[in-house]
């Protein structure tokens, strides 16, 4: 079986498990204890999970089943975007560089970034996922 996380890492704007280890650290140290800014973290955990849910199936579903589901998918992306927009956006009222938006890119500028975000999502979904043992 082929490496797939050394094919995902060939891939167009992918990050590494490193570097989405480190924006997440960035992340989470804006965020600190501030309730308002934890709040749209979890609303950005529960867009994730949804989209995550998505990415983990789609190699499974088959072509009839991913025309069916592509709507709600791409949707469900949409709205993981604006969560990490509306919590880029609230920590930079804050004085939080919020940089690690800046990493992900614009996906208004560069449409590749879409998939640099869902990666990012699905990285986040993972972390959860391992505290919630």
């Amino acid at each position: 079986m082929v490496d797939v996380y050394e094919e995902y890492l060939q891939m167009p704007q992918s990050l590494t498990a490193e570097e989405m280890s480190k924006l997440h650290m960035e992340l989470a140290a804006e965020i600190g204890n501030d309730e308002d800014a934890l709040e749209l973290y979890d609303e950005l955990i529960q867009a994730a999970t949804r989209y995550a849910d998505f990415r983990a199936n789609w190699r499974l579903w088959s072509r009839e089943e991913k025309l069916d589901k592509d709507p709600s998918r791409t949707s469900c992306h949409n709205s993981v975007i604006v969560k990490c927009n509306q919590l880029a956006r609230f920590l930079k009222m804050q004085g939080k560089p919020a940089g690690w938006r800046d990493v992900l890119g614009d996906e208004q500028e560069n449409p590749g970034c879409r998939k640099r975000i869902g990666d990012f999502a699905c990285y986040l979904v993972f972390v959860n996922a391992l505290l919630a043992r």
